[in-house]
């Protein structure tokens, strides 16, 4: 496997640490804008920037031709708004009413980011001191020390992402999922080329990771077009400006919306859809779904939307089309709601390729055990499904676990072999899952747990205790000897 520039890299944890110490009382929540917004506007700003710099070198006069820009998939970045017009300000008190503006005027020449950057810096509860200080960070940052701008800005809109999330506790989970996992998704889907879907994409990072992978792997990234959907406005935003700032051209829809009851790609049929949709969701609008078309394996119960989730993915498949996602565990056993009759006809459609039981702690926002499923419409062995016991997989870290390359290279290499393998995997015919387990997808139930006691040597035992007997007669007789004595001197 290639090796990932994503987070944990070092630089990213100075820029945190250091943004931080400045950020005074506020809520992660309200922070968290301040810090990508402005991590967003560096980035655009800077490649503006640099095209402008070479434009006027060139000495045509097109420095300030919007066409020159766009055409090389550049922001355009109005005079005023660029940063060394909001870093020359930025320790006065009028700074916040600078970026904002500054935010409306590249929205306004760049209809793609029309109402999805931050506009609210100039609030009197964000102190303008502090602010300044860390529009003065992200000035002294130099870019040439760490790699392409591209590259260190995009992984530091990541870790930041991936830092909010473990301080928002749950609320983060809405937006955030552990890198390490999505890698996992998209090294065994290996996205080269098609329609890539995430349904409750969060903050883009599925579509990040896959093209990275395609990057990774020498591919064209234009191979891939990228579809998604997000009910938090302010989600969806930050999807926009984490796929921006890496370069990627997505279609999320217009504006955000519930991803069951406003379905914003109705006639999309993906080949890839990768998804970590809100665990065990209620209520998702089933009351308003009953007949709905998506529901070909069982109206899902309205206490819980896994099911539904699985089934919208699937309806929105390509004929080939695959699918990884993360499920907490009770999907694959659980019977209430009539979730187990669902389970038994996607089985018995022979959709399921592989279970992948993960590692628990993964997330910062939940203790829920959770499996990776994949669903594949042209499976590599017809009848049979895999299961592959990744629960030891991990290394531990400060407050959760995480999948190291090693981990993850261990997981695809069992994935891509697809046959049984002592203690780690088990591939079984569909019809013992039905037929002896009721349809029951625990990879407990298939994979065998290796005895990690230690092992005795029966031959070596009997001889210990053989040894032991004849001391103890030895011992015994010696006794009997003394007592006998000691009776003849009375």
């Amino acid at each position: 496997m290639a090796d990932k520039n994503t987070v944990n890299v070092g630089f990213e944890k100075q820029i945190w640490d250091a943004a931080c110490v400045l950020r005074g009382n506020m809520d992660a929540s309200e922070y968290k804008g301040v810090v990508l917004g402005l991590i967003f506007l560096k980035y655009i700003s800077d490649r503006f920037e640099d095209k402008h710099k070479a434009l006027v070198a060139e000495g045509d006069g097109f420095e300030e031709d919007i066409d020159e820009y766009t055409s090389e998939g550049i922001f355009f970045v109005p005079s005023g708004a660029r940063w060394s017009d909001i870093a020359s300000k930025s320790h006065t008190p009028e700074i916040g009413v600078v970026i904002d503006n500054a935010m409306r005027a590249i929205e306004k020449e760049n209809k793609r980011l029309k109402d999805i950057l931050p506009k609210n810096f100039a609030r009197p509860e964000l102190d303008k001191g502090r602010l300044g200080n860390v529009v003065d960070l992200f000035s002294n940052i130099k870019m040439i020390e760490h790699g392409s701008e591209k590259d260190i800005l995009g992984r530091t809109y990541e870790y930041c992402l991936s830092m909010f999330a473990e301080q928002e506790g749950k609320r983060g989970g809405e937006f955030f999922t552990p890198s390490c996992i999505v890698r996992t998704l998209v090294e065994i889907l290996q996205p080269y080329k098609g329609r890539v879907y995430d349904p409750c994409c969060g903050s883009g990072g599925m579509f990040v990771q896959s093209a990275q992978f395609v990057e990774n792997h020498s591919g064209n990234i234009s191979n891939i077009s990228i579809y998604g959907q997000d009910s938090n406005p302010t989600t969806w935003k930050m999807a926009q400006m984490n796929l921006a700032i890496r370069g990627i051209e997505p279609n999320l829809g217009g504006y955000s919306a519930d991803t069951f009851l406003n379905d914003l790609h109705p006639t999309l049929r993906a080949d890839y859809i990768m998804a970590n949709p809100p665990f065990n969701l209620s209520p998702w609008g089933a009351e308003q779904l009953k007949e709905d078309v998506r529901w070909k394996y069982g109206m899902p119960p309205a206490g819980n939307a896994n099911f539904a989730w699985l089934q919208h993915m699937i309806y929105h498949l390509a004929p080939a089309g695959k699918i990884g996602m993360v499920l907490a565990n009770g999907a694959l056993s659980s019977q209430s709601g009539g979730e187990g009759e669902i389970r038994k006809n996607i089985i018995n459609d022979d959709l399921v390729e592989c279970i992948v039981a993960m590692p628990t702690q993964l997330f910062y926002t939940t203790q829920i055990p959770v499996s990776l499923w994949f669903l594949n419409k042209q499976k590599k062995q017809k009848g049979k499904t895999l299961f592959i016991d990744a629960s030891k997989e991990f290394k531990k870290e400060t407050n959760n676990n995480v999948l190291t390359d090693d981990n993850i290279d261990h997981i695809v290499e069992l994935f891509t072999n697809y046959q049984s393998v002592d203690y780690k995997a088990a591939l079984v015919d569909n019809e013992v899952i039905g037929s002896e387990q009721d349809y029951n997808l625990s990879v407990s139930t298939y994979v065998e747990q290796e005895d990690t006691r230690e092992k005795i040597d029966i031959d070596e035992l009997n001889k210990e205790i053989a040894e032991t007997v004849a001391k103890i007669d030895h011992l015994r007789a010696g006794i009997d000897k003394i007592v006998e004595e000691l009776s003849h001197g009375k």
